[in-house]
């Protein structure tokens, strides 16, 4: 293999799993930008590598003796339910930090369909995109079931709550919403300058009737820290513990709730 392939596939592997920062990527390979996220550039880089560990010696000799152009391949954005409803809005894939899209393309296979969504603007963030005192939201955009729902930022106000907390790490959220109990997914979406200038909410049903390993896939690395913390408790583990627990709230309640309510099923069961 290529040593800059090799290089490049260690390097991109730590963006994809959010090791490092999504602004240092795009100073990084920025040149031509050829790709939209470090998920694509790695894909492509991936598929670069694959071609050269399959080609003939002869070829490899070749090459030491020739400059040769590489032939680009065409990445395909992901696709689904939630990065369809993000293209129809006329965001794309680099508007989405590198993290989130590893996660909407696990949740996502959890929406059984979305029902409206509100799009909100964010403002007054610091040099470094967080959250100042000053920090600002409001409503600029509503469809479906959004539209007769009313919301505390259809005026400007002050940015708070689980919102606050998206914009500063970035993280998309899954789960119920904290007033209402809705199942809900929220999108941060970047802007130029890589800084969360959106919040996209999308209303959604999730598939309830999934079975158990699909649950486990969904959950990723969640599933481990509910199974560890059972363990600590010396109870043994099984994976009907989550049959009954709806999917909403596996994906947005904190692992301690959710040992509680597998705790109170035992009791009662």
């Amino acid at each position: 293999m290529n040593v800059d392939t090799a290089s490049d596939i260690t390097l991109l592997l730590k963006y994809a799993v959010g090791k490092l920062p999504i602004e240092d990527f795009w100073s990084e390979f920025g040149e031509p930008k050829v790709t939209a996220s470090p998920l694509d550039r790695l894909d492509m880089t991936l598929g670069r590598a694959v071609d050269e560990l399959s080609r003939p010696v002869d070829a490899i000799r070749h090459q030491a003796k020739t400059v040769t152009v590489g032939t680009s391949r065409r990445v395909e954005a992901p696709r689904g339910l939630i990065f369809d409803a993000i293209e129809d809005l006329s965001f794309t894939v680099e508007n989405i930090p590198a993290k989130g899209g590893i996660a909407l393309k696990r949740l996502q296979d959890a929406v059984l369909r979305i029902n409206g969504y509100t799009l909100y603007a964010v403002q007054g963030l610091d040099e470094e995109g967080s959250p100042t005192e000053r920090s600002t939201i409001w409503v600029i955009r509503k469809q479906g079931t959004a539209e007769g729902l009313r919301s505390r930022f259809d005026e400007t106000g002050p940015l708070m709550g689980t919102k606050k907390t998206i914009v500063r790490t970035g993280d998309v959220y899954a789960g119920l919403g904290k007033s209402d109990r809705a199942p809900i997914v929220i999108v941060p979406l970047l802007n130029p300058l890589k800084t969360v200038e959106h919040l996209l909410l999308l209303h959604v049903e999730y598939d309830e009737a999934m079975d158990v390993e699909r649950k486990k896939e969904i959950l990723g690395e969640k599933f481990g820290d509910i199974k560890n913390l059972i363990d600590e408790y010396n109870v043994p583990w099984s994976d009907g513990y989550l049959r009954s627990l709806p999917v909403g709230l596996l994906l947005g309640e904190d692992v301690e709730v959710i040992k509680n309510m597998i705790f109170e099923r035992m009791r009662n069961s």
